[in-house]
């Protein structure tokens, strides 16, 4: 579901399309999804979201719930392009970024088990969170998930939180989504009501409850953007870490989802290293190095104080130094920027050394709108 305004990100911009480390925010989750090869996968979208987020996604099928109504009626706004679909069907939230495919795995895995109308996922964190809670019945067994606004003051004591990650039997949740009502504090259809209906009919409903409570933090503003990121640049480093690479101090750099690092390349302080960059083994990295799209070959250098625009190919042994800049060029094995240059649309061979203050200057007399390229 991607379908709310966002209005507590104040900002023009969709909330699900706020980047996060290199990513829009709603791609984390569809990444997570795709893990689980769902057919089809369906993106719920508001009416002002559809064009961008339809040309983000090409792969994914994008309905569009027209009325800001509530999460019950933008899964409903899916029905149409599920149709004819008996399966099971995931319903999780777009600004879920901290979702993990074994998250997904777990859950899909208990609710075919237990064979199961509806399952869905529950937590525990330490603090407070703005959660609809877990209400059990006499035996422990689920009863209704009620939302905070609606939730009773002994109600907002409990401890067990909805992650809002479900696994719905299809004919069960369709029959549920057409029993909902608005007598509720917003005035809106909550997916989480079709829980009650569904046991009051006797239909069996299973909570999983989450072993890491991180996967289900989500995403209403920007303090909580900014945590979503600080979480996932830990994985992002871990994983690099566990994969043989060199990071001095984790603490201060910054690498996001789609940089390719390989093992034994070292990563200095206060680096960081966006969109599709690629380290080869044996490189060094910073410390106060920004790279950006760029691909760095088998033991160079780079740093500190240098920033590597897309485009950016150094081949192995190269060394770009304090205090330079490249964009769009290829820099030939072996040779060395070692200082305060700029380098942009130019070709420079193998074994060359570009002396301190130089620049390459591309653009033609006669037509400022088209760059050449310079060769050395």
């Amino acid at each position: 579901m991607a379908a709310g305004l966002g209005t507590r990100m104040k900002s023009a911009t969709p909330k699900h399309l706020h980047p996060l480390l290199g990513r829009p925010l709603v791609a984390w989750a569809l990444a997570a999804v795709r893990a689980a090869e769902p057919s089809p996968l369906v993106l719920v979208s508001s009416p002002e979201s559809v064009a961008e987020l339809a040309s983000a996604f090409p792969d994914v099928e994008v309905a569009v719930q027209e009325e800001p109504r509530g999460t019950g009626d933008a899964v409903a706004a899916a029905r149409q392009a599920l149709e004819g679909f008996e399966g099971d069907i995931l319903v999780l939230a777009g600004d879920s970024p901290l979702l993990t495919p074994e998250a997904i795995d777990q859950l899909v895995d208990e609710h075919r088990h237990e064979g199961a109308a509806i399952t869905l996922r529950s937590i525990e964190p330490e603090g407070h969170r703005p959660y609809g809670r877990i209400v059990r019945g006499e035996r422990g067994e689920l009863a209704a998930i009620v939302e905070e606004r609606d939730a009773t003051p002994e109600q907002q004591e409990i401890r067990e939180l909805n992650a809002s990650v479900y696994v719905f039997s299809a004919p069960d949740l369709w029959w549920a989504l057409g029993e909902l009502g608005t007598d509720n504090a917003q005035g809106e259809l909550y997916l989480t009501d079709t829980i009650a209906r569904l046991v009051q009919e006797g239909r069996r409903a299973v909570v999983y409850r989450s072993p890491d409570p991180d996967v289900a933090e989500g995403v209403n503003n920007r303090a909580d953007l900014a945590l979503a990121a600080s979480l996932l640049r830990k994985r992002i480093l871990t994983a690099h870490m566990l994969a043989g690479v060199t990071v001095v101090d984790p603490e201060t750099t910054w690498i996001e989802a789609d940089v390719v690092i390989d093992p034994d390349a070292v990563i200095q302080p206060f680096t960081v290293l966006r969109g599709r960059t690629v380290v080869r083994s044996g490189a060094e990295i910073g410390p106060h190095v920004v790279a950006v799209d760029a691909e760095i070959g088998q033991g160079a250098t780079v740093g500190p104080f240098c920033y590597l625009r897309p485009g950016s190919v150094l081949a192995a042994g190269v060394k770009a130094g304090t205090f330079v800049e490249i964009k769009n060029a290829q820099i030939g094995e072996r040779s060395k920027v070692p200082h305060l240059s700029y380098i942009g649309d130019a070709d420079i061979g193998e074994d060359t050394n570009i002396g301190a203050g130089a620049i390459t200057a591309n653009y033609r007399e006669e037509r400022f709108d088209e760059k050449q390229r310079t060769v050395i």
